[in-house]
């Protein structure tokens, strides 16, 4: 394949990757963004495939059907809670791929670059070491504390900010050594340091600010794609990796816009490390009601909104979720969904998992266009939800999640809220929701519960 047609396939890939991320924009478009995004890959792909710069093609396609298989074994086996797992290891291996690359073509035979060339060259290979590197071991340590291998509560050391500034620093100037002939031995170094900045940098973040994190970590790897791309002279991977690490940053700040945070504080320091003072202790009784409770509320009710978390996703009760839905639709109930920005461990987590289940879109809202409906809603039923719902986050100054916008679901006539048990959400934050005296605890798994209120509305 001529380089004009390889070119020629790359714009128009890169055409249907920006319609993809058009398309993925809202819930009723997305399935024609996925197919976009798959159309424009195998297009890249094959005209890769059959580039002039492909010498050995039986090797190529090998190493393609391995990953192939490990990725369509990935994708056939893991769970919709297992989504943010899944994407933060997917990140990781863009970054270590990142360090490969740029490793491989350092030691390559570049004896022909001279001068400037040499130089902006050498610059596209560190700085693709670094955020590679900064990235393989933040997505490692992301996915060990969205899988439970590791504490989700924040690691703070003594001197972080100070730790923090001094590895930047020491790193730009390995960058200046390495620009003058510092050799691999340099690079090297600084690779061991990125790799440890990736580390504490996630270790120093807290649980609730995790789907940041994993916004952050997929701009982060677009970069390293778009590094990689400048390495290899790649236009499409360069426009790709500039598409991935925009999209994932502008994310990134839309997520920490609706959680009132600053994005560097969440990356500096960690989810709720900067407020002092005690925090104000919880009084009240808890007033617990069954699932027969919980339907005669239901039928009693005109509006009622629902307020799904993760606990809805581990428990895969959005079905379930779904039959209660028409059940009181068909009953004349003015039922609607209230969506967090930060809902469940990852962004979009209960969109996709409402749209699994069938819920029309166009009762499905976000929290800006329904947190002023709650004082005329009879009932809000929160699925599993915790740190999304928590009323200290505009009444306690001292709580780690103040300022934080949420759901205000306490407004409404009644809220009933499933949940295990009375623990606290993954910020760990007690909820003084739970005893306020319009609020019914509903315990028990989500599932067995919604199973049993859908047989009381159907009995």
């Amino acid at each position: 394949m001529s380089a004009g047609i390889v070119t020629a396939s790359y714009i128009i890939a890169a055409v249907l990757f920006i319609l993809s991320l058009g398309g993925l924009s809202h819930p009723e478009t997305a399935r024609r963004g996925n197919a976009y995004g798959i159309a424009g890959m195998a297009i890249a792909i094959i005209a890769t495939i059959f580039s002039e710069l492909v010498t050995d093609h039986f090797v190529l396609v090998v190493v393609m059907a391995i990953g192939g298989a490990i990725g369509f074994y990935a994708a056939k086996r893991v769970q919709m809670t297992e989504m943010p797992e899944l994407v933060a290891i997917l990140h990781s291996f863009v970054g270590l791929a990142a360090v490969l690359i740029g490793y491989a073509t350092y030691w390559s035979d570049e004896g022909h670059l001279m001068g400037a060339e040499r130089t902006i060259h050498e610059v596209e290979i560190y700085l693709g070491i670094l955020i590679g590197a900064v990235t393989f071991t933040g997505s490692v340590i992301a996915f060990g504390k969205l899988r439970g291998k590791i504490d989700g509560k924040p690691v703070l050391l003594p001197g972080r900010h100070w730790l923090n500034l001094g590895l930047g620093v020491l790193c730009l100037l390995l960058g200046k050594y390495f620009l003058g002939d510092g050799g691999a031995g340099t690079l090297f170094i600084m690779t061991l340091i990125a790799f440890g900045f990736g580390v504490h940098m996630v270790m120093a973040i807290g649980g609730a600010d995790m789907p940041v994190v994993v916004s952050m970590l997929n701009s982060y790897s677009g970069w390293a794609a778009a590094a990689t791309g400048f390495m290899l002279s790649n236009d499409l991977l360069i426009v790709t990796g500039a598409l991935v690490g925009s999209s994932g940053a502008i994310l990134s700040y839309i997520m920490c816009r609706a959680m009132n945070r600053n994005f560097i504080s969440v990356i500096a320091g960690g989810f709720g490390t900067s407020g002092g003072g005690a925090v104000a202790a919880i009084e009240g009784e808890v007033q617990p009601l069954s699932p027969e409770e919980t339907a005669e509320q239901l039928k009693e009710a005109s509006s009622v909104v629902i307020v799904p978390g993760y606990g809805m996703a581990v428990a895969q009760a959005q079905n379930t979720v779904y039959e209660i839905t028409r059940n009181l639709r068909e009953r004349g109930k003015n039922v609607r969904f209230a969506i967090h920005p930060v809902a469940g461990r990852m962004p979009g987590h209960m969109n996709v998992l409402l749209a699994e289940a069938r819920v029309p879109y166009d009762i499905v809202l976000e929290m800006d266009e329904i947190n002023q409906d709650f004082p005329d809603t009879d009932v809000v039923l929160v699925i599993g939800a915790n740190d999304i719902v928590n009323p200290s986050a505009q009444d306690e100054p001292n709580s780690p999640i103040a300022g934080m916008p949420v759901l205000e679901v306490w407004k409404a006539q009644t809220a009933i809220v499933m949940k295990r048990s009375m623990a606290s959400g993954y910020a760990g934050v007690d909820n003084p929701l739970f005893f306020k005296e319009n609020t019914r605890m509903l315990f028990g798994d989500a599932k067995q519960s919604l199973d049993s209120v859908l047989k009381a509305l159907q009995g």
